[in-house]
């Protein structure tokens, strides 16, 4: 999953979101420079993504992109879930997704100093171009593809994954509401929220 579902999944928590936020940019050797409560979030980032990668509905799907996507088929699912979580967001939180986002745009822009250099350069694009809401629409989700596939340096297919998952679409949706709520659960069980 990517930034929408681990920011929902971070149990309302400042610390544990931040960390949530910054988890792909830390490596274990620089753990030790956030407080205990920032690296319960990096570990939390971190246990989902180990939970989300060998859960069997989110296999199911990577598998279907694989012939298109390859190595990069379960990074396509990942961007993917935070647009299906999107436009699923009532099923999933009593405050509106442009609430949400405002409260975590705060957040981060309050605690931009407890950021790695790579974040607080990213943070500032993606407040302007409003990532969280613009997972929901389609063209949000090309943008996303079109950046990564301009990160990768071996053949992604980013650009056409929108097509992709458009074909399964109703499948993808339905492995997604079913792994959700696991996911939401296995958070609270592995969690000091």
């Amino acid at each position: 999953m990517n930034y929408l579902a681990h920011l929902y999944l971070s149990c309302d928590n400042e610390d544990l979101l931040i960390g949530n936020f910054i988890a792909d940019s830390i490596s274990n050797k620089d753990l030790p420079n956030y407080s205990d409560a920032i690296q319960e979030g990096i570990r939390i980032h971190r246990l989902i993504d180990s939970y989300t990668d060998s859960h069997v509905q989110v296999k199911r799907g990577t598998k279907r992109l694989h012939a298109h996507h390859h190595k990069y088929a379960p990074v396509v699912v990942d961007i993917l879930y935070d647009h299906i979580l999107a436009r699923n967001w009532a099923r999933y939180s009593g405050q509106t997704l442009p609430e949400f986002a405002k409260y975590v745009y705060e957040i981060l822009e309050r605690r931009f100093d407890d950021m790695p250099s790579k974040m607080q350069k990213r943070l500032p694009k993606m407040i302007e171009a409003n990532w969280l809401l613009s997972y929901g629409e389609l063209d949000g989700l090309r943008f996303t593809f079109k950046k990564m596939d301009e990160r990768t340096s071996f053949p992604s297919n980013f650009v056409s994954a929108v097509e992709h998952v458009q074909e399964d679409y109703s499948l993808f949706e339905e492995e997604f509401n079913a792994f959700f709520p696991e996911v939401i659960s296995y958070v609270k069980a592995n969690c000091k929220c």
